[in-house]
C-alpha cells in the first residue's frame, strides 16, 4: 500500500521549475456526459494522490524569480467587473495566496480617445480595484496588494507584457463559458491555418512566460471550478 503525503497548500518556485500546489477538499470522477458543457472536453483525477494534491509544473522561463523583498511570490490577477474575474479572484485568494505573497491586481481599459484624453479616469475602474483590493486584504490579511492600471487595443498582448514587466510567478485570468457557435468557428479558423481565434485567455495562455491559469466557476448545482492551463483544459476542480 502506497505511503500518502498531506500537505498545505503552497506555492513554491526552483530555479527551474515553477510550481502550483492546489488543494482541493474533494475531488470525485464522474460520468464525463453529464459533466461535457458546449462540447468542451473535462480533465477529471484519476487517483487519490493527485486528487488531493493537485500539482502543474511548468518550465520556468526567463531570469530566475527571487520572490521580491517578502520572500513570497507576485500573482497577477486580471481585473474586471465581471462574474468571471471575481470568480477567479476569490480562486486565486482561497487556493494560491499565502501570507507572505504579493496580488497585483491589473485592469486593461480600452485606449482613451484624444479629445477625452484630458478627462479624469473612469471612477468605476477606481471604485472596482477599491473593492478588489478590500476583498484580497480581508480575505488574506497582511498580504501586499498592487495595482496596475494599463490602456490598449491588444488586451492579450498588453496583459502577457505586465505580467512580464512586474515579474510574477503566476497569472490568473476569468474565463467565460462559451458557445458552441464560437467554438465552431474558433475550430474553423484553427482548420484554415488562421491565427489563434481562442482570444483573450487562450493567448495568455500559450505566451505568457510563466504559469498562466484560467479559472472558470461551475455550475451552482454541482460546485467546483473548471480550470485551463497549457497542460489542462478545463480540469473540474472540486472545492
Amino acid at each position: 500500500m502506497g505511503r500518502s503525503h498531506s500537505r498545505s497548500p503552497t506555492m513554491s518556485l526552483g530555479r527551474s521549475v515553477a510550481r502550483v500546489r492546489v488543494n482541493s477538499p474533494s475531488l470525485r470522477r464522474k460520468s464525463a456526459s453529464n459533466f461535457i458543457e458546449n462540447d468542451q472536453e473535462v480533465e477529471f483525477l484519476g487517483n487519490k494522490s493527485q486528487a488531493t494534491n493537485f500539482m502543474i509544473n511548468i518550465e520556468a522561463s526567463g531570469a530566475d524569480y527571487d520572490g521580491g523583498d517578502g520572500g513570497g511570490n507576485k500573482v497577477m490577477v486580471v481585473v474586471e467587473s465581471t462574474l468571471e474575474a471575481k470568480g477567479a479572484l476569490d480562486w486565486a485568494l482561497s487556493h494560491t495566496i499565502q501570507a507572505e505573497d504579493t496580488i497585483v491586481l491589473l485592469h486593461v481599459a480600452k485606449p482613451r480617445k484624444r479629445e477625452s484624453s484630458k478627462r479624469k479616469r473612469n471612477p468605476r475602474v477606481d471604485e472596482l480595484l477599491h473593492s478588489m483590493k478590500n476583498m484580497c486584504q480581508m480575505k488574506k490579511p497582511g498580504v501586499q496588494v498592487e495595482v496596475a492600471k494599463v490602456e490598449g487595443k491588444e488586451k492579450g498582448a498588453i496583459i502577457v507584457e505586465a505580467a512580464k514587466g512586474h515579474q510574477v510567478s503566476l497569472l490568473v485570468l476569468g474565463q467565460r463559458k462559451k458557445s458552441i457557435i464560437w467554438q465552431l468557428m474558433r475550430r474553423l479558423v484553427a482548420k484554415r491555418g488562421g491565427a489563434n481565434g481562442g482570444g483573450v485567455v487562450d493567448y495568455c495562455i500559450q505566451n505568457a512566460s510563466c504559469m498562466t491559469i484560467a479559472v472558470r466557476r461551475k455550475s451552482n448545482q454541482l460546485g467546483g471550478y473548471l480550470i485551463t492551463t497549457k497542460r489542462h483544459k478545463n480540469f473540474w476542480l472540486l472545492a
